[in-house]
Protein backbone atom coordinates (compact mmCIF):
# COMPACT_ATOMS: atom_id res chain seq x y z
CA UNK A 1 0.00 0.00 0.00
CA UNK A 2 0.36 3.66 -0.47
CA UNK A 3 1.14 5.09 2.60
CA UNK A 4 1.36 8.49 4.62
CA UNK A 5 2.82 8.59 8.36
CA UNK A 6 1.54 10.33 11.05
CA UNK A 7 3.93 10.96 14.19
CA UNK A 8 5.73 13.08 16.08
CA UNK A 9 7.58 11.88 19.00
CA UNK A 10 10.04 9.20 20.17
CA UNK A 11 7.09 6.62 20.87
CA UNK A 12 6.28 7.14 17.21
CA UNK A 13 9.62 6.19 16.12
CA UNK A 14 9.93 2.41 16.30
CA UNK A 15 6.48 2.68 14.12
CA UNK A 16 8.11 4.46 11.49
CA UNK A 17 10.71 2.63 11.51
CA UNK A 18 9.15 -0.63 11.27
CA UNK A 19 7.13 0.76 8.27
CA UNK A 20 10.45 1.64 6.30
CA UNK A 21 11.53 -1.74 6.96
CA UNK A 22 7.92 -3.18 5.87
CA UNK A 23 6.79 -3.87 2.03
CA UNK A 24 4.45 -0.80 2.42
CA UNK A 25 5.45 2.05 -0.18
CA UNK A 26 5.89 5.60 2.57
CA UNK A 27 5.59 8.69 0.53
CA UNK A 28 5.82 11.20 3.29
CA UNK A 29 5.60 11.83 6.95
CA UNK A 30 3.46 14.34 8.76
CA UNK A 31 4.21 15.34 12.34
CA UNK A 32 3.74 18.80 14.52
CA UNK A 33 6.16 21.92 13.70
CA UNK A 34 9.61 22.34 14.85
CA UNK A 35 9.20 23.23 18.35
CA UNK A 36 11.84 24.57 21.54
CA UNK A 37 13.46 21.09 23.11
CA UNK A 38 16.11 20.46 25.96
CA UNK A 39 17.80 22.25 28.26
CA UNK A 40 18.57 25.01 25.94
CA UNK A 41 15.13 25.35 24.53
CA UNK A 42 16.65 25.55 20.86
CA UNK A 43 13.68 24.81 18.25
CA UNK A 44 14.27 21.29 16.60
CA UNK A 45 12.76 19.28 14.65
CA UNK A 46 10.48 16.14 16.16
CA UNK A 47 12.18 12.93 16.56
CA UNK A 48 9.70 11.54 13.35
CA UNK A 49 11.03 14.06 10.97
CA UNK A 50 14.60 13.48 11.94
CA UNK A 51 14.17 10.07 11.06
CA UNK A 52 12.54 10.60 7.83
CA UNK A 53 14.46 13.50 6.79
CA UNK A 54 18.00 10.89 7.44
CA UNK A 55 16.07 8.42 4.99
CA UNK A 56 15.12 10.79 2.43
CA UNK A 57 11.17 10.84 3.46
CA UNK A 58 8.98 13.69 2.48
CA UNK A 59 8.36 15.65 5.53
CA UNK A 60 5.03 17.87 6.00
CA UNK A 61 4.58 20.11 9.22
CA UNK A 62 1.70 21.34 9.20
CA UNK A 63 0.48 24.02 11.98
CA UNK A 64 -2.39 22.92 11.51
CA UNK A 65 -4.01 19.70 9.63
CA UNK A 66 -7.49 21.54 8.53
CA UNK A 67 -5.20 23.45 6.50
CA UNK A 68 -6.74 23.79 2.67
CA UNK A 69 -2.51 23.97 1.82
CA UNK A 70 -1.99 20.91 3.42
CA UNK A 71 -5.50 18.95 2.28
CA UNK A 72 -4.81 19.58 -0.88
CA UNK A 73 -1.17 17.93 -0.69
CA UNK A 74 -2.43 15.19 1.07
CA UNK A 75 -4.93 14.65 -1.71
CA UNK A 76 -1.75 15.00 -4.01
CA UNK A 77 0.06 12.52 -2.24
CA UNK A 78 -3.53 9.80 -2.56
CA UNK A 79 -2.22 7.22 -0.02
CA UNK A 80 -4.37 4.55 0.31
CA UNK A 81 -3.95 4.56 4.01
CA UNK A 82 -2.32 7.19 6.90
CA UNK A 83 -1.04 5.03 10.10
CA UNK A 84 -0.91 7.24 12.95
CA UNK A 85 1.37 6.97 16.14
CA UNK A 86 0.98 10.30 19.08
CA UNK A 87 0.64 12.85 16.27
CA UNK A 88 -0.93 15.18 18.51
CA UNK A 89 -3.04 17.42 16.18
CA UNK A 90 -6.69 16.94 15.44
CA UNK A 91 -7.53 15.42 12.32
CA UNK A 92 -10.36 17.15 10.71
CA UNK A 93 -13.15 15.30 8.60
CA UNK A 94 -12.14 16.11 5.40
CA UNK A 95 -8.22 15.01 5.99
CA UNK A 96 -10.28 11.69 7.61
CA UNK A 97 -11.98 11.14 3.70
CA UNK A 98 -8.57 11.33 2.02
CA UNK A 99 -7.04 7.41 2.29
CA UNK A 100 -9.77 5.53 0.68
CA UNK A 101 -8.71 3.07 3.60
CA UNK A 102 -8.56 5.72 6.31
CA UNK A 103 -6.33 6.11 9.01
CA UNK A 104 -5.03 3.38 11.07
CA UNK A 105 -3.85 5.09 15.04
CA UNK A 106 -1.80 3.12 17.17
CA UNK A 107 -2.50 3.77 20.55
CA UNK A 108 -1.42 2.72 24.12
CA UNK A 109 -3.89 0.84 25.99
CA UNK A 110 -6.10 -1.65 25.18
CA UNK A 111 -9.44 0.47 23.92
CA UNK A 112 -12.01 1.04 25.35
CA UNK A 113 -9.80 1.95 28.25
CA UNK A 114 -7.88 5.24 28.59
CA UNK A 115 -8.94 6.79 25.29
CA UNK A 116 -7.20 10.23 25.19
CA UNK A 117 -3.40 11.55 25.17
CA UNK A 118 -2.33 9.97 28.29
CA UNK A 119 -3.02 6.16 28.47
CA UNK A 120 0.17 5.07 29.98
CA UNK A 121 0.61 7.58 32.44
CA UNK A 122 -3.03 7.20 33.84
CA UNK A 123 -3.41 3.21 33.51
CA UNK A 124 0.03 3.54 36.07
CA UNK A 125 -1.27 5.84 38.15
CA UNK A 126 -4.67 3.99 38.48
CA UNK A 127 -2.87 0.71 39.02
CA UNK A 128 -3.57 -1.27 36.10
CA UNK A 129 -1.98 -4.42 36.04
CA UNK A 130 -2.43 -5.02 32.53
CA UNK A 131 -1.90 -2.96 29.63
CA UNK A 132 -1.61 -2.59 26.02
CA UNK A 133 -2.21 -1.91 22.61
CA UNK A 134 -4.70 -1.04 19.74
CA UNK A 135 -5.15 -0.55 16.34
CA UNK A 136 -8.48 1.21 15.03
CA UNK A 137 -9.50 2.93 12.55
CA UNK A 138 -9.61 6.71 13.77
CA UNK A 139 -13.38 8.34 13.34
CA UNK A 140 -14.27 11.67 14.35
CA UNK A 141 -15.00 10.71 18.11
CA UNK A 142 -12.28 10.68 20.57
CA UNK A 143 -9.86 7.25 20.23
CA UNK A 144 -13.76 5.61 19.86
CA UNK A 145 -12.80 4.04 16.23
CA UNK A 146 -13.47 0.03 15.65
CA UNK A 147 -10.54 -1.80 16.19
CA UNK A 148 -8.10 -3.73 14.18
CA UNK A 149 -6.02 -5.44 16.80
CA UNK A 150 -4.42 -5.55 20.19
CA UNK A 151 -2.03 -6.76 22.28
CA UNK A 152 -1.54 -7.01 26.21
CA UNK A 153 1.77 -5.97 28.44
CA UNK A 154 2.07 -6.92 32.06
CA UNK A 155 2.71 -3.39 34.33
CA UNK A 156 6.06 -4.12 36.21
CA UNK A 157 6.65 -3.20 39.72
CA UNK A 158 9.41 -0.96 38.65
CA UNK A 159 7.71 0.33 35.50
CA UNK A 160 7.68 4.19 34.96
CA UNK A 161 5.51 6.07 32.07
CA UNK A 162 9.01 5.98 30.41
CA UNK A 163 9.78 2.13 30.37
CA UNK A 164 6.20 1.30 29.79
CA UNK A 165 6.04 3.54 26.77
CA UNK A 166 9.14 2.20 25.49
CA UNK A 167 8.15 -1.54 25.23
CA UNK A 168 4.95 -0.68 23.89
CA UNK A 169 6.08 1.44 20.79
CA UNK A 170 8.44 -1.54 20.47
CA UNK A 171 5.70 -3.98 20.69
CA UNK A 172 3.19 -1.85 19.39
CA UNK A 173 4.94 -0.95 15.76
CA UNK A 174 4.92 -4.25 14.80
CA UNK A 175 1.34 -4.65 15.80
CA UNK A 176 0.70 -1.66 13.13
CA UNK A 177 2.89 -3.26 10.73
CA UNK A 178 0.48 -6.57 10.50
CA UNK A 179 -2.62 -4.65 10.71
CA UNK A 180 -1.73 -2.73 7.40
CA UNK A 181 -0.56 -6.05 5.87
CA UNK A 182 -4.11 -7.12 7.18
CA UNK A 183 -5.93 -3.91 5.72
CA UNK A 184 -3.90 -4.43 2.00
CA UNK A 185 -4.50 -7.98 1.97
CA UNK A 186 -8.22 -7.87 2.85
CA UNK A 187 -7.80 -10.31 5.40
CA UNK A 188 -8.94 -8.09 8.00
CA UNK A 189 -11.79 -6.19 9.19
CA UNK A 190 -12.36 -3.40 12.12
CA UNK A 191 -15.01 -4.51 14.56
CA UNK A 192 -16.57 -1.95 16.95
CA UNK A 193 -15.27 -1.30 20.54
CA UNK A 194 -16.96 -2.69 23.43
CA UNK A 195 -19.87 0.15 24.82
CA UNK A 196 -18.47 -0.79 28.23
CA UNK A 197 -15.22 -0.53 30.02
CA UNK A 198 -14.51 3.04 28.68
CA UNK A 199 -12.47 5.40 30.42
CA UNK A 200 -10.74 8.68 29.56
CA UNK A 201 -6.88 9.56 29.97
CA UNK A 202 -6.73 13.46 29.81
CA UNK A 203 -2.92 14.90 29.72
CA UNK A 204 -1.10 15.27 32.84
CA UNK A 205 -0.40 18.38 33.21
CA UNK A 206 2.21 19.79 35.82
CA UNK A 207 -0.51 20.92 38.60
CA UNK A 208 -1.55 17.37 38.37
CA UNK A 209 1.86 15.91 38.94
CA UNK A 210 1.93 17.43 42.85
CA UNK A 211 2.37 14.70 45.18
CA UNK A 212 -0.35 14.15 47.84
CA UNK A 213 1.23 12.89 51.11
CA UNK A 214 -1.92 12.17 52.53
CA UNK A 215 -2.98 9.59 50.02
CA UNK A 216 -1.84 5.71 50.65
CA UNK A 217 1.98 5.28 49.97
CA UNK A 218 1.05 2.64 47.34
CA UNK A 219 -0.92 5.08 45.41
CA UNK A 220 2.41 8.04 46.20
CA UNK A 221 4.02 4.72 44.53
CA UNK A 222 1.70 5.23 41.21
CA UNK A 223 1.20 8.11 41.09
CA UNK A 224 5.22 8.94 40.98
CA UNK A 225 5.84 6.18 38.49
CA UNK A 226 2.77 7.21 36.28
CA UNK A 227 4.25 11.11 36.05
CA UNK A 228 7.78 9.85 35.59
CA UNK A 229 9.62 11.41 33.63
CA UNK A 230 7.28 13.91 32.42
CA UNK A 231 5.81 16.04 33.83
CA UNK A 232 7.48 14.86 36.85
CA UNK A 233 6.18 14.27 40.21
CA UNK A 234 6.59 17.31 42.72
CA UNK A 235 6.26 18.42 46.10
CA UNK A 236 6.80 21.43 47.96
CA UNK A 237 9.16 22.38 50.77
CA UNK A 238 8.16 25.69 52.09
CA UNK A 239 8.11 27.84 48.84
CA UNK A 240 10.54 25.61 46.91
CA UNK A 241 9.23 23.10 44.43
CA UNK A 242 11.28 19.97 44.67
CA UNK A 243 11.08 17.17 41.96
CA UNK A 244 11.03 13.39 43.14
CA UNK A 245 12.30 10.69 41.15
CA UNK A 246 10.54 7.00 41.84
CA UNK A 247 10.03 5.62 45.38
CA UNK A 248 10.47 2.99 47.48
CA UNK A 249 7.32 1.55 49.54
CA UNK A 250 8.29 1.03 53.09
CA UNK A 251 5.32 -1.14 55.41
CA UNK A 252 7.87 -1.40 57.71
CA UNK A 253 8.06 2.25 58.66
CA UNK A 254 5.03 3.72 60.15
CA UNK A 255 4.87 7.02 62.89
CA UNK A 256 5.33 9.45 60.79
CA UNK A 257 3.12 11.92 59.98
CA UNK A 258 1.92 12.86 55.96
CA UNK A 259 4.56 14.66 54.68
CA UNK A 260 6.99 14.25 57.53
CA UNK A 261 10.93 13.98 56.17
CA UNK A 262 13.00 11.69 58.28
CA UNK A 263 16.90 11.26 57.47
CA UNK A 264 18.16 8.09 59.00
CA UNK A 265 22.41 6.77 58.26
CA UNK A 266 21.39 5.32 55.17
CA UNK A 267 17.74 6.38 54.01
CA UNK A 268 15.13 8.85 53.49
CA UNK A 269 11.93 8.35 54.56
CA UNK A 270 8.78 10.32 54.04
CA UNK A 271 5.08 10.16 56.13
CA UNK A 272 1.84 9.19 53.91
CA UNK A 273 -1.42 8.39 54.62
CA UNK A 274 -0.59 4.56 55.70
CA UNK A 275 3.39 3.85 56.13
CA UNK A 276 6.28 5.32 55.20
CA UNK A 277 8.15 5.63 51.48
CA UNK A 278 11.63 6.39 51.20
CA UNK A 279 12.50 8.75 48.47
CA UNK A 280 15.63 7.81 45.53
CA UNK A 281 16.05 10.46 43.58
CA UNK A 282 15.24 14.73 44.52
CA UNK A 283 16.26 17.46 42.05
CA UNK A 284 15.85 20.86 43.88
CA UNK A 285 15.64 24.02 41.78
CA UNK A 286 18.25 25.04 39.51
CA UNK A 287 20.39 21.93 40.46
CA UNK A 288 21.19 18.56 39.31
CA UNK A 289 19.34 15.47 40.43
CA UNK A 290 20.73 13.99 43.02
CA UNK A 291 20.50 11.28 45.48
CA UNK A 292 18.08 11.78 48.41
CA UNK A 293 20.67 11.45 51.08
CA UNK A 294 22.69 13.98 49.55
CA UNK A 295 19.87 16.75 49.15
CA UNK A 296 18.91 16.12 52.82
CA UNK A 297 22.74 16.59 54.19
CA UNK A 298 22.78 19.71 52.05
CA UNK A 299 19.86 21.35 53.68
CA UNK A 300 20.64 23.96 56.24
CA UNK A 301 17.74 22.64 58.73
CA UNK A 302 17.48 19.77 60.74
CA UNK A 303 13.93 19.27 59.94
CA UNK A 304 12.06 19.17 56.94
CA UNK A 305 8.37 18.27 55.80
CA UNK A 306 6.99 18.40 52.51
CA UNK A 307 3.50 20.19 51.62
CA UNK A 308 0.73 18.52 50.96
CA UNK A 309 -2.62 19.19 49.11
Amino acid sequence: MRLVFAGTPQAAVPSLTAILGSRHELVAVVTRPDAPSGRGRSVAASPVAQVAAGVGIKVLKPRRPSEPAFLARLSQLAPDCCPVVAYGGLLPPPALDIPPKGWVNLHFSVLPAWRGAAPVQRALMAGDEVTGATTFRLVEQLDAGPIYGLLTETVRPEDTAGSLLARLAEHGAQLLVRTLDGIEDGALEAQPQPVEGVSLAPKVKVEDAQVTWTDAADGIDRHIRGCTPAPGAWTTVGRQRVKLGPVGVRPDVDGLAAGEVAVEKNAVLVGTGTHAVELDMVQAPGKPWMRAADWARGRRTETTRFGTR
